[in-house]
């Protein structure tokens, strides 16, 4: 059983800072604000072990930019 506090990130910029973030509800998709704009993820049905155990795995599918 995965800690479904926490999840890993795949995809998306190869400089985003951390790729073990918090999870607020498990299946809703993850945005991550970087770079003048956000990152977002979606869950995916995997699952990867990891230093802090086994955690759900979400995928990096669009970037939007904020205004300005």
């Amino acid at each position: 059983m995965s800690d479904a506090t926490k999840a890993v990130l795949q995809g998306g910029p190869d400089d985003l800072p951390e790729r073990i973030v918090p999870l607020s509800t498990p299946g809703e998709d993850i945005k991550i604000p970087f770079r003048g704009g956000f990152e977002h993820f979606r869950a995916t049905p995997r699952e990867e072990e990891t230093g802090q155990g086994l955690l759900p795995v979400y995928e990096w599918w669009e970037r939007t930019e904020l205004p300005g």
